[in-house]
This record gives C-alpha cells, sequence and structure tokens, in this order.
C-alpha cells in the first residue's frame, strides 16, 4: 500500500512536471514566434544585434523585440552582452549551436519544423475537441501550411544525406538495386524530399511519386526543379491506391499509418512492384507492444497520434484509424491482408523510424 509521504512526494513531483510542460509550451510559442519573423535568422547571419537593429532587420514593433529578446535570455536560449545596460544599449547574440537546431535546414538537428507542426496542431484543439466528442476527424488539410510544411522540412535533412549515405547503402540488394539504374514508385511522397533524396543519390534511376494533397505535390515539383532532377522524378496528384505500372522498387516512407485504408495501398504497391520488384516501408519506431516503452520517442508518437494522425485518418470514412503507434505486428497484419507473405526489418538504425521490406 502507497504510504502518506509517497502519495506527496508523487504528487509533489507531478506538479513540478505540470509546471515544466507550461514552460516548454511557451518555449514553443516563443520559438515558432523567432522562425516566422525570421527572428533568429536575423541574430544568425548578421551576428550580435539591439532590439531596434532587430526590430528594423525583422519588420517588428520595438517593444515586442524587446520582450522577446528579454525572455530568449532568461529561458537560455539568447545571450546577452551586458544585461545591466540600458534596454536600448544592449547586444543580443544566439551561439552556433543553438542557431542550428533553429535555422539551419540542412542539418539533422533543425528542430524548426518540429515547433511548426506542434503550433499547427495546437490551433485545432477546438476542432480536436469537437472530433473526440463525436468520432470524427479533423482532415490533413484544415491544420495548414505550417503542418505542411513543418513535416516536409523536418523530414528534408533526412531523406537529402542520411538516405543515400547511410540507410541504402546499409541494405546490400536495396543498394544495388538502384545503383543499377531502377524504376521507383514512391507513394504518399508528401512534398517530395524522399524521391528526390532518391534520386540525388542514384543518378541512375527514375521516380514516379504520388500523394492526394494537392498543395504537396505542387510544392514536391518545385523541390524538384531546384534540385536538378525534375527530368527523373515525376510527382502525381493521386491516390495511391489507384497508381499503375510495373516498377523495380515501390517505397512508402512515415505515410501508411495515416492512411484510412492501408491494406488497398499496400496491395497497390504489391501490384505495381510486378513479379521481381521489392517493397520497402518506412514506419515509425514505436514499442512492439503496447506498455513495453515509456521513453521520449513512444511519447512523441502518441503525441502526434493524438493531435494529428488520428485525427486526419478518421477525417475519412471508413478509416481503420490506425494512428502514430503503429506496432509491427499491425503493419504485418495489414500486409497478410493485402496479399504479401512476410514483413522483414532492415538492418536500418534509426531512433524515430522503421525499415520494412514486405516481401510476396
Amino acid at each position: 500500500m502507497t504510504s502518506l509521504q509517497e502519495r506527496i512526494d508523487s504528487k509533489e513531483a507531478f506538479e513540478e512536471r505540470v509546471f515544466a510542460s507550461v514552460l516548454g509550451a511557451f518555449d514553443v510559442w516563443s520559438f515558432y514566434l523567432g522562425e516566422k519573423l525570421g527572428l533568429y535568422a536575423a541574430l544568425a547571419s548578421k551576428g550580435p544585434m539591439t532590439s531596434a537593429a532587430l526590430a528594423a532587420e525583422a519588420g517588428i514593433a520595438q517593444r515586442y523585440a524587446d520582450e522577446w529578446l528579454e525572455h530568449q535570455v532568461t529561458c537560455e536560449i539568447l545571450e546577452v552582452d551586458d544585461p545591466s545596460a540600458p534596454a536600448d544599449r544592449r547586444t543580443y547574440s544566439i551561439n552556433p549551436g543553438h542557431a542550428e537546431v533553429l535555422t539551419e535546414k540542412d542539418s539533422l538537428s533543425y528542430l524548426a519544423p518540429f515547433v511548426r507542426l506542434v503550433v499547427a496542431g495546437s490551433l485545432q484543439l477546438p476542432a480536436l475537441v469537437d472530433a473526440y466528442r463525436t468520432g470524427g476527424g479533423v482532415p490533413w488539410a484544415q491544420y495548414g501550411s505550417d503542418m505542411r510544411t513543418g513535416q516536409a522540412e523536418m523530414n528534408r535533412p533526412w531523406f537529402l544525406t542520411a538516405l543515400g549515405e547511410e540507410w541504402f547503402p546499409g541494405v546490400a540488394w536495396l543498394h544495388e538495386l538502384l545503383s543499377s539504374g531502377a524504376r521507383v514508385a514512391d507513394v504518399g511522397c508528401g512534398e517530395g524530399w524522399s524521391s528526390i533524396g532518391m534520386a540525388q543519390a542514384y543518378p541512375a534511376i527514375e521516380v514516379d511519386a504520388f500523394d492526394i494533397d494537392g498543395p504537396s505535390i505542387e510544392a514536391a515539383q518545385r523541390h524538384a526543379v531546384e534540385a536538378g532532377v525534375a527530368d527523373r522524378v515525376r510527382f502525381h496528384a493521386r491516390d495511391a491506391a489507384e497508381a499503375a505500372g510495373d516498377y523495380d522498387l515501390v517505397t512508402a516512407f512515415e505515410c501508411i499509418h495515416d492512411m484510412p485504408d492501408p491494406v488497398s495501398v499496400l496491395a497497390t504497391m504489391r501490384t505495381i512492384a510486378g513479379s521481381d520488384g521489392r517493397v520497402v516501408v518506412m514506419d515509425e519506431a514505436v514499442g512492439e507492444a503496447f506498455g513495453e516503452r515509456t521513453d521520449e520517442i513512444e511519447r512523441l508518437m502518441y503525441g502526434f497520434s493524438l493531435f494529428v494522425c488520428l485525427p486526419d485518418g478518421l477525417s475519412h470514412e471508413e478509416s481503420v484509424g490506425t494512428g502514430t503507434v503503429m506496432r509491427p505486428s499491425t503493419l504485418a497484419i495489414y500486409a497478410e491482408l493485402a496479399g504479401f507473405s512476410a514483413v522483414d526489418q532492415l538492418p536500418i538504425e534509426n531512433d524515430l523510424w522503421r525499415f520494412y521490406e514486405l516481401a510476396k
């Protein structure tokens, strides 16, 4: 039986956790303002600045600049040369490590898009309350551009670096297949960084990429032109379940758990892989079973599921409602229903994602 002292200690510890969460929420909102208004970018590129200089550079009111800068120093995000100096004479700066996390889009440490995702989700809380009561959902498009670009830019550096430098080269058959000049179908491509990353890493391949979100496909086409691979990567605003063709490799990166009818999409992936094609799925690296893990990754995945992925999935009629926390056993069930004979985990190490080959 729990003693009174243990209950008191537990209560106080939980009070501290809730209070820390509130402070964390304020941090997130301040990060969002700093990114959206270009404040971190200005500090990173221009060096130490006064509040007046930062306000002028970013085009914001100085009074807000003063308060935001003082908050950032108080929270040990930014640095100030002399806190005792008059407000108009202080200069503020951002150290290189913090600047990398908040401004460097090519870095694997870049987390500003994560902040965008969280804020976009929080803006839908009234709609989420209704969805929870009715059993309905909140469609992806309703979350807005911050959600779409946040998701894309969070994964972008991984697809443009790790995919071609570590992930795929670490799987012999996959590396050989793509090096030889394969035809690839990329299902649920979003803004296209997985397709572009494959094309950049393997110059002999051609990619057809599919997604139902129109704005994502439009952005993907722009990205492909800018990356110089538009001649080998074609984007299609189409339901992946309706895709056709005969491909050497069919991929689905971090999207199966979002789909209202994953079995139909997996069945199509199996069909378009033809007799000799291979099928690879990347999805979240959650625990094998509920209760097995309570670490930060598991908590993160449940957070995304509660506020984004499950409501998006349930916004469609007759949805299976998978959610972000798709256990390997759940994927195996979907794969079997889609006609695959086995699901094998690939030897790719990553804290966030797990890679599978679905065998025909």
